[in-house]
């Protein structure tokens, strides 16, 4: 939460190359990246950037290698992505991005006042605010960053949080890094 908050942007892109033991930075300057997936060819990476609320592609190979571009802007905070058997990829979605979030997020001065706070009253007033509405709790998109599926929750009551969803076998299998919960959708 802090480094959201703090607008942090030091999140890196690396490639190991075991051969060399050399690392290569790809991208830097980011804001919280996370959820790093390999394409089915492997052309490319799709990551997130949670604290913007971003789907990137990253292209290795082509003409368009070592360029990026975003491929959806989230109503929430994305996590984990997962590849679905049925084509394209779940996203999940930590917590939704309010207009208020959006709007104070935006302003140093008013991130500078929320780090702070005490991190347990900044959980509360972020668990009040994505507690307003159905929040979705994932996205699928295809590979080109279309959206076709998105689950939303009963006002978070149930299932909230979220950080992986996997699918598998007919079910949607739900886990948080914040709250003890594995839950299972049957669809």
């Amino acid at each position: 939460m802090s480094t959201i908050i703090s607008g942090d942007r030091t999140s890196r892109l690396m490639k190991y190359d075991p051969k060399t033991n050399q690392v290569e930075i790809l991208l830097d300057n980011l804001s919280l990246l996370n959820g790093v997936l390999l394409s089915q060819n492997r052309s490319y990476l799709i990551f997130a950037e949670t604290t913007n609320c971003n789907i990137f592609k990253y292209w290795l190979q082509g003409s368009k290698a070592k360029t990026i571009e975003v491929i959806t802007e989230l109503s929430g905070f994305p996590d984990n992505i997962k590849r679905s058997p049925r084509g394209g990829f779940w996203i999940g979605l930590h917590s939704k991005r309010t207009t208020l979030t959006k709007w104070a997020l935006s302003f140093s001065w008013i991130r500078k006042q929320l780090l702070k706070l005490p991190s347990d009253q900044v959980l509360a007033v972020s668990s009040i605010l994505n507690n307003i509405g159905k929040p979705a709790l994932a996205v699928r998109l295809t590979e080109e960053g279309d959206i076709v599926e998105v689950l939303r929750g009963d006002a978070g009551k149930k299932i909230r949080h979220v950080s992986e969803i996997v699918e598998r076998d007919g079910r949607l299998w739900f886990g948080s890094v914040v709250l003890p919960f594995l839950a299972v959708h049957h669809f």
